[in-house]
């Protein structure tokens, strides 16, 4: 009877809405590598979720639960409560920033002794109503809360304060990816762009990202479009799905961009697609750290990021960051001059030393829920 292999811990994801988003690359991340022997995730998303990938997650041994979103709050509350109760979860682990004061009411009605705020973003004065509710919510966020995470140093100092952090009471999780997956590889370079049917000698600039106000589509288009007055060997690749996507479109139309900007849509193969890329360029209006930024320094891309992000996501020295009150013509003359003097290359060691490499980032999440398990502490 000794021999008894032990159940793995079963771990409550909250997710939120899943709409193909950084967040849930992040954990998906972590879960295709974590020791499943040892521990399980069960993921909590919304019933208007368009994009889990169920048949991955239940081939991993992991299960989809459907609540009703948090919009209908009482619903939400009472529905999250019981799968927690009945799940007989020890640890909540909550991806939803400031609305973890939701989920983490939840998992303490439902007597979960370990709930965890994982914060993954921070805020900009320019989405307003967004912005409102956040501020609101904040203070909350340590509420119901037993441990606390974050993607970055901007990101936990923003949701949970500076004395929380400074006195190292709050993990550190880099968003961490297979870069073995994204390292640079010339021949990859070349299908993909015959796939799009593109010229070798085209300067082909890239963003990967929902179309959402935060990720800035429409200075990425004057960016471009300044770009393209220079050079008309230019286009601009989109990839991602989101409400704005067909305003963006219209703008293409109305800029005349038609012909050089093409719409890719809801990617899997975003590893391939930045191999095709000359330089990659994200102008969001707030991150805590994307994902997006990792992956493409990792396939040894020119990055050009603005600066209304944590400075941890510049992993490589030839990346830049820009304000965006420079404008755009100045963010296409920087992305041109930069060009010119940047030779790609394998970035695969430079990217391991600054700890973004997912087969060892694993072993330090495997360690804080085995710790966090072990802790036998009373509901508080």
């Amino acid at each position: 009877m000794e021999n008894m292999e032990q159940e793995p811990i079963r771990i409550a994801q909250v997710i939120g809405k899943w709409v193909g988003g950084g967040v849930e690359a992040v954990v998906m991340n972590y879960y295709r590598y974590i020791d499943k022997s040892k521990i399980q995730f069960d993921f909590i998303c919304d019933e208007d979720s368009t994009n889990i990938p169920y048949e991955e997650i239940e081939k991993l041994g992991g299960k989809v639960i459907l609540i009703p979103p948090y919009q209908k709050l009482f619903r939400y509350h009472k529905e999250l409560k019981r799968i927690l109760k009945e799940g007989n979860y020890k640890i909540v682990h909550s991806h939803i920033n400031t609305l973890s004061v939701f989920s983490l009411f939840a998992a303490k009605c439902a007597k979960v002794p370990v709930r965890i705020a994982h914060s993954h973003s921070t805020t900009n004065k320019k989405e307003k109503k967004k912005n409102l509710m956040k501020q609101v919510l904040k203070p909350f966020s340590k509420l119901f809360a037993t441990d606390y995470m974050c993607c970055s140093e901007l990101a936990g100092r923003w949701l949970f304060g500076d004395k929380l952090y400074d006195e190292g009471k709050i993990y550190l999780l880099n968003n961490a990816i297979d870069l073995h997956k994204f390292e640079y590889n010339e021949k990859i370079r070349e299908e993909v762009r015959k796939e799009l049917n593109i010229d070798e000698k085209t300067f082909v600039m890239g963003h990967i990202g929902r179309f959402v106000t935060v990720k800035n589509h429409k200075f990425l288009l004057e960016v471009f479009h300044a770009i393209y007055k220079e050079n008309k060997n230019s286009i601009l690749l989109l990839a991602g799905q989101g409400p704005l996507k067909e305003k963006i479109e219209q703008k293409v139309k109305e800029m005349n961009l038609d012909k050089a900007v093409q719409f890719l849509g809801q990617r899997s193969d975003a590893n391939r697609l930045y191999q095709a890329m000359d330089v990659f360029v994200l102008p969001s209006l707030y991150e805590g750290l994307p994902v997006v930024g990792v992956e493409a320094q990792a396939a040894g891309l020119l990055c050009v990021l603005s600066d209304d992000m944590t400075k941890e996501t510049k992993v490589l020295e030839t990346t830049t960051f820009l304000s965006l009150n420079e404008g755009a013509k100045k963010w296409a003359d920087i992305i041109g001059s930069a060009t010119k003097q940047f030779e790609r290359k394998n970035m695969l060691n430079e990217m391991v030393q600054k700890g973004f490499y997912i087969q060892k980032e694993v072993k330090k999440l495997e360690e804080i829920y085995r710790k966090l398990d072990t802790n036998d502490r009373k509901d508080k």
